[in-house]
């Protein structure tokens, strides 16, 4: 059974969703946090597809993530966009609170070159 914070971060990404959408000009970077990590990709609605992701496992074996490795996986997601040549995407913060970790994987891809 889900909690009840889960499935009210749920049907907020749900009523979130219906106005984001990823192109492959401009596509989603979508954000995913557990409680032992940080993930991001970039995905292409049109096609479905995964463009591009990283992870704070790529960093890091700590078994919990800080803001400072979230600004690191947004700064490695900007460097994939740029190898790919993008460089405007669309942020999908996928329910979760734009505060803390989210945010500082935002100022990170920010840092790195990306526009949203």
């Amino acid at each position: 059974m889900a909690s009840k914070k889960n499935l009210r971060r749920l049907r907020i990404k749900r009523r979130v969703r219906k106005s984001i959408f990823g192109t492959a000009e401009r596509p989603r970077l979508s954000v995913h946090r557990s409680n032992t990590g940080i993930y991001a990709q970039l995905i292409d609605d049109n096609k479905g597809h995964t463009l591009t992701f990283a992870s704070s496992k790529e960093f890091s074996d700590k078994r919990s993530v800080n803001a400072g490795v979230a600004t690191e996986v947004g700064k490695r997601i900007a460097d994939k966009a740029k190898s790919l040549n993008l460089t405007e995407v669309v942020f999908d913060r996928n329910g979760y609170l734009y505060h803390g970790k989210v945010k500082a994987l935002a100022d990170g891809a920010r840092e790195g070159g990306l526009k949203f």
